[in-house]
């Protein structure tokens, strides 16, 4: 009994020590599935993967310097346009006349014409879209949701120009019998056509920030007795508000630089004011206008198309930025 008492209590021991039984080293082998902390080194990659890699960074690049060369010619010709027209009298003056013989380079006309079409669209596009997106995250079945997004994402595959015909051959008519006033060439029809086309990019991205809200918010919410429609407008869409938000201010980026719609139906007159019934020109329905030929190149009334670019630039560009940063807030309160 001695001996068999000394042999137990000596086995727990040496399985104590600091290497194995037999190891006089003392190293202790990792254990199977543990991971070896040392880093990999010394492995070259394989040549087609180098290969991979040099393809990847030659598209990021061509992208960057696409941006950057986009840019340099915008600031290149809106810098020689501004030394010949006062930036003073480009931010102030209330006409847009560069193309007659009593010249004038106010941006505004041209600024209130993208505005109002672009707000047509908005107000036509965020309740329908925002309705269809609750609708299939949070109502649909699976089936109807696999039959109706895929259909609701095709209006963003129609092209623009058979929009724009549309809204000035079939739209306006049937306008002008329910709106009074309403012109032949006006900012009503192409807005709302406008909304129709940006509606599944709202919905779409509206629909991904409402299905990202944790279930574990709906199910507190049914527990304390409310129901789906009160979880719905007041758990849910308060947390996936800025995701929303995001998917809107994208959206209203995609409206401020559509052309061909707004080319084609709101008319070429450039006009300072808000009434949809009017027809409008738009900042980038003056673009296309001299870009056609008709104007000398290197002269000032052609720079203008320049100058008119950066300002739609700076547009889009900050509203882009604006959209970024709502979607990372969201992603971090999530």
């Amino acid at each position: 009994m001695t001996a068999a008492t000394a042999s137990a209590t000596s086995e727990p021991s040496a399985s104590l020590g600091t290497g194995a039984v037999g190891d006089p080293s003392g190293a202790v082998e990792p254990a199977v599935g543990d991971e070896d902390p040392r880093p990999l080194t010394g492995r070259a990659a394989p040549w087609h993967e180098r290969v991979i890699e040099i393809g990847l960074f030659a598209c990021a690049g061509v992208s960057v310097l696409t941006t950057i060369g986009i840019v340099a010619v915008l600031l290149g010709e809106t810098l020689q346009f501004f030394g010949e027209v006062s930036i003073l009298d480009f931010l102030t003056d209330t006409q847009w006349t560069p193309l007659f013989s009593d010249k004038h380079f106010g941006i505004w006309p041209l600024l209130s014409g993208t505005l109002v079409t672009s707000g047509v669209a908005i107000a036509v596009a965020l309740p329908f879209g925002l309705l269809a997106a609750i609708y299939l995250s949070e109502i649909a079945s699976p089936r109807v949701r696999s039959l109706v997004k895929p259909s609701l994402e095709l209006l963003a595959g129609v092209p623009t120009v058979v929009y724009g015909y549309f809204a000035l051959v079939t739209l306006t008519p049937l306008l002008q019998h329910v709106v009074p006033g309403l012109s032949g060439f006006n900012a009503l029809s192409p807005g709302i056509v406008m909304g129709v086309m940006i509606m599944p990019l709202i919905s779409s991205l509206s629909e991904d920030a409402i299905h990202a809200v944790p279930q574990s918010l709906r199910e507190a919410s049914y527990g304390l007795g409310a129901s789906k429609l009160a979880t719905i407008f007041r758990v849910v869409l308060p947390t996936a508000r800025s995701g929303i938000a995001a998917s809107v201010t994208l959206a209203a980026s995609r409206a401020i630089g559509e052309t061909m719609i707004v080319a084609i139906a709101a008319g070429q007159q450039p006009r300072l004011g808000i009434d949809p019934r009017q027809p409008f020109e738009t900042m980038t329905a003056y673009i296309v206008k001299v870009s056609l030929g008709d104007i000398a190149t290197g002269t000032t009334e052609f720079r203008t198309i320049f100058a008119v670019g950066s300002a739609l630039f700076v547009m889009t560009l900050s509203m882009n930025l604006l959209a970024m940063r709502l979607a990372r807030s969201f992603r971090g309160a999530l």
